[in-house]
């Protein structure tokens, strides 16, 4: 089961997503002894305020959870996850934000990911922010980066078998 979890800032999606994996990683348990339940953070802690943040995170999720911090090579990441993992992804807009930072090829990177999520015979949630419903932007960085995120999102919901929009707290299934 592949699935995206989009909304905004602050939308309860990051919950929910370790709630579905946490359901999912339940059932690959009743089949396997051996089964693991992965998170990988794509967040470096770039200040005190961020490092707060996933703290809390960190704090929220219980002692199952491995966690994997990997900000740039998230697609090799998945590549060696076995079967019977569960992995959450949180979130693809950091992600980007990190890709942009080391000034990479990010569509290069879009590619990879998709083709991994695709052969990855594990459970993977990805947790990505819904940004093009506000304003545009006032500067060119800013606009490629929402434009980037958009993008992002249009292929990995091609890709899944599921995509979640998470308003406060609350899902709204699309696909």
């Amino acid at each position: 089961m592949k699935q995206l979890i989009l909304g905004g800032a602050r939308s309860g999606k990051s919950l929910f997503a370790e709630n579905l994996a946490l359901d999912l990683h339940a059932e690959n348990l009743k089949n396997s002894a051996s089964a693991n339940l992965i998170y990988i953070a794509t967040s470096p802690p770039i200040d005190d305020e961020m490092d707060e943040r996933i703290n809390a995170h960190k704090t929220r999720r219980a002692d199952v959870w491995q966690t994997i911090e990997q900000p740039i090579n998230v697609a090799e990441t998945l590549a060696t996850m076995s079967a019977k993992s569960t992995i959450l992804i949180d979130c693809l807009t950091l992600w980007i934000n990190n890709l942009i930072f080391k000034n990479l090829n990010v569509e290069q990177h879009f590619d990879a990911l998709c083709q991994a999520v695709v052969e990855s015979p594990a459970n993977i949630i990805m947790v990505s922010n819904e940004l093009g419903m506000g304003l545009v932007p006032e500067d060119k960085l800013s606009r490629e980066f929402r434009d980037y995120q958009g993008q992002l999102n249009q292929l990995m919901a091609q890709k899944v078998d599921k995509v979640a929009f998470v308003v406060a707290g609350l899902p709204l299934w699309v696909k």
